[in-house]
C-alpha cells in the first residue's frame, strides 16, 4: 500500500509537470498515472487501495466542496436567478433527450437502454469544474456576473439529478416501474441539504467564536463533520433524503455568512489540502478507466459523446436566454459545463455489473467521456477564461 500511494504521488506530480509544460492542464497527467498504475496496465496499485477507491475519492470532493461554499458569493448568484435554477436540470435533460435520438441510431440501442447511458452521461463533473470556478473566483474573474457562482451550483446539484434518473432506469429495465418519490426527493434533498448544511455552518461559526482553537484544527472538525454527513445520507433508507455534497458546500457558506475573515482563513487551508487530494482523485477516476472497453464501438461511440454535447451545450444556451451575458460570456459558460469524471467513473460500471446486455457499450461510452472531455473542458476552461470573462478586480 505505502508503495502505491509513493506511485500515485511521484508520477502524478511529474506527468502534470510534463503537461503544464506542454501547456495542458495538470489533471491530464494524474489521468494518465492512473491508467498507468491501475489493473488494466501495470497493475501497481495495491487491492486496498482499490477498495476504498471509492472513499477516498468522496473525501477529495468534499474538500474542494467546502473550498468552493468557503469562497462563493451567494449575492453574485442571486442576481442571476432563475439561470441558476435552470442549469440544475435543463443542461443534462438535454443530454438525456439527445442520448434518445442518437443512442438508438448510432449504437442500436433500445430507448430504455439509451436512457440508462444517457443518465451515465449526463451528470457534470464537479471535481474537474469546482476547483476551476473556485480559481476563477479567487483571480475575480466572472465574478460581477455571477458565472462561477452559476457553474458551481448548477455543478453541485446537476449531479444529484443525474443519478435519480440513473436510479429510476435501472428500475424499470428490472421490471421495478417508476417511482414517484424518487423525482419528487430530487428538490426536497436539495432544498434539504442546503438547509442542514446552512445550519451546521453557522452553528460551526458561533462555536469557533466562543472557543478558541487553531485553523488546522477547525478544518479537521469541519472535515470530520462533512464526513458524517456523507454517512448519514448513505445510511438514509427513508425515501426521501438530503444531499450530503449539496450540504458540504452549504456548510462553507454558514461559516462564510457569519464569519467572512475565518472563512478567508479556512479557504487558505483547504487549497493546501487540495494540492495533495486533487492527485488522489484524478488518479483513482484513471485507475477506474478500462481502456480495453474502448476497442469496441469506439469510433461511434465518440461521434455519440460529441452530438450529446452538443445537445447539452444547447440547454445551457436555454438557461441562459433573458440574462445580460455577453457571447463571450456564454460561450465560456457552455464550454465550462462539459467536462465528465468522478460520477461516470463511479456508476459506468453499474450496467455490466447487473448483467444488462448494453453493459459493455455503457462502460465503453462513459470511459471514453471521461478521457475525451476532462482533459478537453479542463483545457478550454483554463485557456478561455482570460479572454472571454471580465475581470472585476481589475
Amino acid at each position: 500500500m505505502l508503495l502505491s500511494v509513493s506511485l500515485m504521488f511521484l508520477i502524478g506530480i511529474f506527468l502534470s509537470f510534463v503537461c503544464k509544460k506542454l501547456k495542458l492542464p495538470g489533471l491530464i497527467g494524474f489521468l494518465i498515472t492512473g491508467i498507468l498504475l491501475g489493473p488494466y496496465v501495470f497493475n501497481l496499485i495495491d487491492d486496498s487501495i482499490l477498495g476504498i477507491s471509492a472513499e477516498l475519492r468522496k473525501i477529495a470532493l468534499i474538500i474542494i466542496l467546502t473550498r468552493a461554499g468557503l469562497g462563493l458569493d451567494i449575492s453574485g448568484l442571486k442576481k442571476i436567478g432563475r439561470p441558476a435554477v435552470l442549469m440544475c436540470f435543463v443542461p443534462a435533460t438535454c443530454e438525456l433527450l439527445g442520448m434518445l435520438v442518437l443512442g438508438p441510431r448510432l449504437l442500436g440501442l433500445s430507448l430504455l437502454e439509451a436512457a440508462i447511458l444517457g443518465a451515465v452521461l449526463a451528470a457534470v463533473s464537479p471535481a474537474v469544474v469546482v476547483p476551476r470556478m473556485v480559481k476563477l473566483m479567487d483571480e475575480g474573474y466572472g465574478i460581477r456576473e455571477g458565472i462561477p457562482q452559476l457553474i458551481l451550483a448548477g455543478a453541485s446539484v446537476d449531479d444529484v439529478y443525474v443519478i435519480v434518473l440513473f436510479t429510476t432506469f435501472i428500475g424499470m429495465m428490472q421490471g421495478q416501474g417508476v417511482s414517484i418519490v424518487s423525482f419528487v426527493n430530487i428538490p426536497v434533498s436539495i432544498i434539504l441539504g442546503s438547509g442542514i448544511g446552512l445550519v451546521v455552518g453557522i452553528i460551526l461559526s458561533i462555536f469557533f467564536q466562543k472557543i478558541h482553537m487553531r485553523d488546522t484544527t477547525k478544518v479537521l472538525i469541519i472535515l470530520s463533520i462533512s464526513l458524517i454527513l456523507v454517512v448519514v445520507e448513505d445510511g438514509l433508507k427513508t425515501p426521501i433524503t438530503f444531499s450530503s455534497l449539496i450540504s458540504i458546500m452549504f456548510v462553507g457558506i454558514g461559516i462564510q455568512k457569519k464569519r467572512e475573515v475565518v472563512a478567508k482563513r479556512l479557504s487558505k487551508k483547504y487549497e493546501k489540502l487540495w494540492v495533495a487530494a486533487e492527485i488522489i482523485l484524478f488518479v483513482l477516476v484513471g485507475v477506474a478507466i478500462n481502456i480495453g472497453y474502448i476497442r469496441k464501438d469506439g469510433m461511434m461511440a465518440i461521434v455519440l459523446i460529441i452530438g450529446a454535447l452538443v445537445f447539452r451545450m444547447f440547454g445551457v444556451f436555454l438557461c441562459l436566454l433573458g440574462t445580460k451575458l455577453n457571447k463571450k460570456e456564454r460561450l465560456f459558460t457552455m464550454m465550462a459545463y462539459t467536462p465528465k469524471a468522478t460520477v461516470q467513473a463511479a456508476i459506468g460500471g453499474i450496467p455490466l455489473a447487473l448483467g444488462f446486455a448494453c453493459g459493455d457499450t455503457v462502460l465503453t461510452v462513459a470511459v471514453l467521456a471521461i478521457v475525451i472531455t476532462a482533459p478537453v473542458g479542463a483545457l478550454a476552461i483554463d485557456r478561455s477564461y482570460k479572454n472571454l470573462l471580465t475581470n472585476s478586480s481589475l
